[in-house]
């Protein structure tokens, strides 16, 4: 939503004060210096970034309109079935869990947290990851530095369409001058036969595109990049979650103590209270 709202103060700013100089507003439509920065740009981002980033970017996008991926609801799940399975490891040992790791959808610790279930990469790193305690005899420094490697790569793989969209935001004002050079090239070629007005549209025209290119750069195509690799961390908490909880739980700590390990690493926008998580986990027992 606020991508929206900033947009749409980005354009009201700078057309309305364009206009309220005396300014024609029909005079910043140049459909055709928006077709060569547009296409050039499209093209470009298109030959520099694979298949992978693309589609990740075209649904990226989108998504900034609906806000973080995680809301409070699923931290809360999250850490209840964080709670859930220490509790069974307590219990009956880390044995006990290879049936629910090698099929979460049939799991009954799972299919408590459907809204989770559908989540299959979070799935899947929560099971790695107990897969890993289950059969591999870690010790906590060992599974440490293997979920750190593990979160790294996919903080990288997260932030890729986010420095695509930034690159292309870089490569805006570049495409933008070349625009005007046409229209400057277009304006020369008028000279020998137009009249003044026509060579003062031309020249106007041109200097349309460098403004396109600077505007949809600062304004409205950099912001996205921010956005997206703002929306790449928080979305991130839920896997670093993960990883503090389960080396708690690895470090010897009551099933309880690991899941507030894990509830600090959360912001405090998201993060439930300590008597609010007690209170969920306390009903669900």
């Amino acid at each position: 939503m606020l991508l929206i709202i900033g947009s749409i103060v980005v354009i009201a700013s700078v057309v309305g004060g364009f206009v309220l100089s005396n300014g024609e507003l029909l005079a910043l439509w140049q459909p055709y210096e928006l077709i060569i920065i547009g296409g050039a740009a499209i093209g470009s981002f298109l030959a520099s970034n694979p298949p992978k980033v693309v589609g990740a970017v075209f649904k990226g996008v989108p998504a900034l309109l609906g806000g973080s991926r995680y809301k409070r609801q699923d931290y809360v799940d999250l850490l209840s079935l964080l709670f859930d399975i220490f509790n069974k490891v307590r219990k009956e040992g880390l044995v006990s869990l290879e049936s629910h790791i090698d099929d979460p959808t049939s799991s009954a610790l799972f299919s408590a947290y459907p809204r989770l279930l559908k989540d299959h990469h979070l799935i899947e790193f929560v099971t790695d990851c107990l897969r890993l305690m289950v059969g591999g005899n870690m010790n906590p420094h060992e599974l440490e530095h293997l979920l750190d490697v593990e979160l790294e790569t996919h903080h990288r793989e997260a932030t890729e369409p986010a420095h695509a969209v930034t690159k292309l935001a870089d490569a805006l004002p570049g495409f933008g001058i070349v625009a005007a050079v046409l229209g400057i090239v277009t304006t020369m070629g008028s000279i020998g036969g137009g009249d003044t007005a026509e060579i003062g549209r031309h020249v106007a025209g041109a200097l349309v595109g460098t403004f396109l290119g600077i505007l949809l750069a600062y304004g409205f195509i950099g912001p996205a990049g921010t956005a997206l690799e703002h929306r790449a961390h928080e979305d991130g908490k839920a896997f670093e979650c993960v990883k503090v909880a389960l080396l708690a739980q690895l470090r010897g700590y009551n099933p309880q103590v690991a899941v507030e390990f894990a509830r600090k690493t959360l912001s405090s926008k998201v993060r439930p209270s300590f008597s609010d998580l007690e209170g969920h986990l306390k009903g669900a027992r």
